[in-house]
C-alpha cells in the first residue's frame, strides 16, 4: 500500500522513507519489518553494500531477507567499478519511481544528501584522465597528489584520502576546474516526494557491543575466507571496497602482519570511530523538516524481535501528513 502527502498548493505527493543510522544500529531489520507491514521496497543507501563481492563483511541483507521483501541496489556493482553519489542518486530515483513505497535504508550520509539536495553536475572525466590520475597516485602517493589540487578542493580533503584525491585530480585534469568549483554550482533538489525519516541513534556503548557481536558472527560465517578470496583478485588498492570495515584489518592478518585478535580488535575500534562520524553528520544535517523525523535512541536487534505495537506506531508516523 502506497502512502501520499500533500504540498502547500494541494498537490498530492508520494511518500518515501529515509531510514538512516550508524553501522550495526539495526537499520536492515527495521527496514524489513516496515517493508513487510507497508508493502515497501528497500533501496540500499550504503556505499559498500552496492558491491557484489563482499556480502558477509559489508553486512548485506541475507538471501532469506531478500526473499521476504523486495531489495534493490544491493550487490549490483563490481568492486572494480567504483560507485559514487551521482550514480546512486540516479539509480535510487529510478527504483523509487517503480516502488509502491520506497524505504531508503543505509548509513551513507552523502547518498541521502545527494538525493534530497541534488548533486553537482560534474562531467565524467573519462577513462584516460581517470587512468592518469590513478597512475600518478601510485607513483607519487596521496600527499604529493593532494598538493597538486586546486587550493579550494585541497582544503576539503585529507592528504591521506587517496580515493577522493584521485577523483578530484581526474576532474581537474579533464575540466580545468577544481572539484570544489563544480560542487558549488546550483543543484536540483528532490521534488514530488513527501519524505519521512527515521534516525536510529543508539547509545555508544550499546553500539560498540553490537559491532563486536556482529564481527564475531561475520568471522563465524566465513568473513576471513571471503576477504582472502577478494584480495586474490588483485584489484587496485585505492578502490572503495578495499576500505570496507574489516577488510584492511583482516588483510593485515592474512599477510602475517597482525594476530587475528589484534586485527579484529582494530576493526572494532575503526568501525566504532566511523559510527561516531556518521552520527555527527546526521545530527548536523537537516534532510527533512523536524516533524517528519523520528529519532529512535535504541538499537534494533532483529525484525523478529520488533513488537507489533512498535511497528504500528512507526507506520502511523510514516502515513501521517499535515
Amino acid at each position: 500500500m502506497g502512502t501520499t502527502g500533500r504540498t502547500e498548493s494541494g498537490i498530492r505527493q508520494r511518500t518515501a522513507l529515509i531510514l538512516a543510522g550508524p553501522t550495526a544500529s539495526g537499520k536492515s531489520a527495521l527496514a524489513l519489518a516496515l517493508a513487510q507491514r507497508l508493502g515497501g521496497t528497500i533501496i540500499n543507501a550504503d556505499a559498500m553494500q552496492c558491491y557484489r563481492e563482499l556480502r558477509n563483511i559489508t553486512a548485506r541483507p541475507s538471501p532469506e531477507d531478500e526473499r521476504q521483501a523486495p531489495h534493490r541496489l544491493y550487490g549490483v556493482r563490481a568492486a572494480a567499478e567504483p560507485a559514487n553519489a551521482a550514480w546512486w542518486r540516479e539509480a535510487a530515483l529510478a527504483e523509487m519511481g517503480q516502488a509502491e513505497f520506497p524505504i531508503l535504508c543505509g548509513g551513507t550520509g552523502m547518498y541521502f544528501s545527494s538525493l534530497v539536495r541534488g548533486i553537482a553536475n560534474i562531467p565524467d572525466p573519462g577513462e584516460a584522465f581517470r587512468a592518469e590520475a590513478r597512475a600518478l597516485l601510485a607513483e607519487m602517493g596521496p600527499e604529493a597528489l593532494h598538493a597538486k589540487l586546486d587550493p579550494e578542493t585541497a582544503a576539503k580533503l585529507k592528504p591521506g584520502d587517496s580515493q577522493r584525491i584521485a577523483r578530484a585530480y581526474e576532474v581537474l585534469l579533464a575540466t580545468g576546474r577544481g572539484l570544489a568549483w563544480w560542487q558549488a554550482q546550483p543543484t536540483e533538489r528532490l521534488t514530488g516526494w513527501n519524505l519521512r525519516m527515521i534516525l536510529l541513534d543508539p547509545p555508544r556503548d550499546t553500539l560498540r557491543e553490537a559491532i563486536t557481536t556482529r564481527l564475531d558472527a561475520m568471522l563465524e560465517a566465513g568473513a576471513l575466507a571471503e576477504v582472502e578470496t577478494f584480495l586474490a583478485l588483485g584489484l587496485d588498492q585505492a578502490l572503495p571496497l578495499m576500505r570496507a570495515h574489516g577488510v584492511p584489518e583482516l588483510a593485515a592478518y592474512l599477510r602475517g602482519e597482525a594476530s587475528l585478535h589484534d586485527a579484529t580488535a582494530r576493526a572494532i575500534i575503526v568501525t566504532h570511530q566511523y559510527t561516531k562520524r556518521q552520527m555527527t553528520w546526521f545530527r548536523h544535517q537537516k534532510l527533512v523538516d523536524s516533524p517528519a523525523m523520528q529519532i529512535i535512541q535504541s538499537r534494533i536487534g532483529s525484525s523478529a524481535q520488533l513488537s507489533e505495537s512498535f511497528i504500528g506506531g512507526l507506520t502511523n508516523f510514516i502515513k501521517h501528513s499535515d
